[in-house]
């Protein structure tokens, strides 16, 4: 048997706000304690209502009656200690870095220097903490951009944006990429125990040649075959037959850019009004319209589309004609 002082009304209010609004499981629990135990609850009942022991009770009482609302909540230190030190997380961290896909290794690793064994999912929880994700890797280019080319391609990009906005000129994003039924294995949610898996098969390709602006205005074409400089000199021609204001094509230094018959083109367009902005080499950072690859192989493809070649094409010729539209995206 205890023993409770009254609690004074602005107290009770308090420990019902806390009762209903706090975050922390054991701190709710701990008031609602306080709150029938006010009311005259026998200490046999709080013992069945709360499943702790005769002593923990007196332990919340006490808290209570020595520190207020602080004893509600546990003191720094108590709880499981920390398996590693500061140090040995940020090691972690970096043997993360170094083989980003064997949690294996590391496992062993954290063995061999410091005679720990612990659980892979411990490890996560530890990269977690430390702000990493586990995501998929991605592709990267061959090489690094010019820094002092990259500095002054991206300053004269940013300019041609601000002059869109103010309406003076025409700015778009050409580029080319292919669609197979080898599908881009995105991430999906599924049940513990069960693959949704995606048949991988030889396929022929569908080329997309895109010219795209940033308020989600595209002029794509497709086709079975290679595209080459030809295709793009005839896009470009095709789809700005002619322009109402300056106009600026963003355009990667592929070959079918740079090929001798385009640089034949460059002045029959800048009479015309449109000039081809050349990116530094390994920058397709620069080029949104490589977005618009991304969203459409990774998140806008149905898994259904990988079932049969048509229905994949029908799929991909769908999300090119209802871009902008069904499907957006929002260039900052």
């Amino acid at each position: 048997m205890f023993f409770l002082r009254e609690i004074n009304p602005l107290s009770l209010k308090l420990l019902e706000r806390i009762y209903r609004q706090s975050r922390h499981n054991q701190v709710r629990q701990r008031a609602h304690f306080l709150i029938l135990a006010s009311q005259g609850i026998k200490i046999e009942k709080l013992m069945r209502i709360f499943p702790v022991s005769h002593k923990t009770l007196y332990n919340w009482l006490n808290r209570w009656e020595s520190e207020g609302i602080v004893g509600l909540y546990n003191k720094p230190g108590r709880g499981r200690k920390r398996t590693f030190s500061q140090q040995q997380e940020k090691t972690i961290r970096d043997w993360a870095k170094l083989e980003p896909r064997q949690s294996k290794k590391i496992l062993q690793k954290v063995k061999e220097e410091w005679g720990i064994e612990v659980s892979a999912e411990t490890i996560k929880r530890i990269l977690k903490t430390l702000s990493m994700t586990w995501r998929r890797l991605r592709r990267g280019v061959g090489g690094e951009p010019e820094p002092i080319e990259y500095l002054e391609k991206k300053t004269k990009l940013e300019k041609f944006k601000q002059l869109e906005d103010q309406g003076k000129i025409n700015l778009y994003y050409l580029d080319e990429t292919g669609f197979c039924l080898i599908p881009c294995v995105p991430y999906g949610w599924q049940d513990i125990g069960e693959n949704i898996t995606l048949k991988s098969r030889r396929s022929r390709r569908l080329n997309v040649l895109g010219i795209m602006n940033r308020n989600n205005h595209l002029e794509a074409y497709t086709s079975l075959q290679s595209i080459n400089a030809d295709v793009v000199i005839a896009c470009i021609d095709a789809f700005f037959p002619s322009v109402d204001k300056p106009t600026v094509i963003v355009v990667d230094q592929a070959t079918i850019h740079t090929s001798n018959i385009v640089w034949e083109k460059i002045e029959e367009w800048l009479e015309r009004g449109i000039t081809i902005f050349e990116l530094p080499s390994y920058s397709p950072q620069l080029n949104l319209i490589e977005i618009l690859w991304r969203f459409i192989k990774y998140e806008w493809i149905e898994i259904d589309a990988y079932k049969d070649w048509q229905t994949f094409v029908t799929s991909v010729e769908n999300i090119l004609k209802e871009f902008g539209r069904k499907y957006v995206i929002n260039f900052v």
